[in-house]
């Protein structure tokens, strides 16, 4: 394999693993927001859910700091493929900061384009 196979490979994980991280986030937030109607609705006291409010919370920050040590490893994995002067850089739809325009992945997912996007690094290589 070369080292240009193997960056897209992992651009695609680390892709696959920031929509994971993203998915989990967004269920445990709606779980955390139904907790207090479903409590309510069950005519139970506040007492009796605080444990359940507690580890709802508790697991929407630990998954908030996950992602960001995510963000962490993406953003050193893009520092080591300029360093290595590997071509291929984004794996997804989703926009990077200073993309102008805009390269997708806002409200109109893969609108005219595959969920795939290449195109080549800048050669500023910053030390990892």
């Amino acid at each position: 394999m070369t080292r240009q196979i193997i960056g897209e490979a992992l651009a695609a994980r680390i892709y696959a693993a920031e929509t994971a991280i993203d998915r989990a986030m967004g269920e445990t937030a709606a779980l955390a927001a139904a907790l207090p109607g479903a409590r309510a609705e069950a005519y139970l006291s506040a007492v009796t859910g605080q444990r359940a409010f507690i580890g709802a919370a508790a697991s929407l920050s630990a998954l908030a700091e996950a992602r960001g040590h995510l963000v962490d490893t993406h953003n050193t994995l893009a520092a080591l493929a300029r360093k290595l002067g590997l071509d291929s850089l984004a794996v997804g739809p989703v926009d990077k900061p200073g993309d102008t325009p805009p390269i997708g992945g806002g409200a109109e997912p893969n609108a005219g384009r595959s969920g795939v996007v290449n195109k080549s690094l800048p050669n500023t290589a910053k030390v990892c």
